[in-house]
Parts: structure tokens; sequence; C-alpha cells
């Protein structure tokens, strides 16, 4: 079964649960999916479903940061919820020793020395490791790689 049939399953779970936040935010992700299958005329595999949730999620960390600051602690409730659901679709994650110890892989491969070479770092980086980390930790962990 793929990621996306899985989605998909889980909104008629949730439809008949009556499990209306849930199902909401279900429905957004299978609408951004076919959203990215419309412009592209593609069929997305596990993976572009996998970059899909990532991005809602970053998303809505966004949200949740621009709520707290202007006191909206209703909103950033509703934006915790969708993460929590959303967080349900992505494989397990990298901890922060497992990505310094790829990001240091990584270094060695492409011949990194400095900062100067930070873009090559990431685009191989992100190449491997996108929907198995959190890119904004790789990010750190390569800066920190790159001043030594």
């Amino acid at each position: 079964m793929t990621l996306k049939d899985r989605i998909t399953e889980d909104m008629k779970a949730a439809m008949r649960a009556k499990q209306a936040e849930r199902l909401s935010t279900i429905r957004m992700l299978l609408a951004a999916c076919k959203q990215k299958e419309v412009d592209e005329r593609i069929t997305l595999d596990d993976a572009a479903v996998i970059g899909i949730v990532d991005k809602l999620i970053k998303q809505r960390k966004d949200s949740v940061a621009a709520f707290a600051q202007a006191g909206r602690t209703d909103l950033v409730n509703k934006e915790t919820a969708e993460i929590q659901v959303l967080e349900a679709y992505l494989p397990q994650r990298l901890d922060a020793t497992q990505i310094a110890a790829e990001v240091a892989r990584i270094v060695g491969e492409v011949g990194a020395s400095g900062p100067g070479d930070m873009g090559k770092v990431m685009g191989a980086a992100k190449a491997q490791l996108a929907g198995k980390a959190d890119m904004a930790m790789v990010s750190a962990a390569v800066k920190q790689a790159l001043a030594k």
C-alpha cells in the first residue's frame, strides 16, 4: 500500500469516526498532493508525498510561531493539532547524532572544505536525507561541520 493510499484510507476512517479536525487536515494534505499531480502531470510516489508533508509541517510551524507571537492560542492549538496529524505520515526521523554522522560522510564525499561549500553539501544532503531528517537540523549540522 502506497503512502497516498494509506492517507486516503485514513480519510475514510476519519469520516466514519466523525473526526472533523483530523478529516480537514487529511483532506488538505490530499488536496496538496492532487494539486502537485495536476500541476506537474505526474503520479506522486512515496518520496514526493513525504516532501509535501514536510512542506506542510514547515508551513504549520511557521504559523505557530507567528500566532504565538500575536497571542492567538486558539490558532496555535489548531496548527499544533494539524502538525500532529501530518507527522503520522513521516518515516522515523534521524536524531542529531545520526544527522551529524551523515553530514560528516557527505562532506567527505563531496570534498567540501569550508563555509563556501555550503551549497554543494546541502544539495547532496537534501538528495540523500530528504524525508529522513529535519532539513533545518541538517543545515545546522552542515554549518557546524564546515566551520571546523
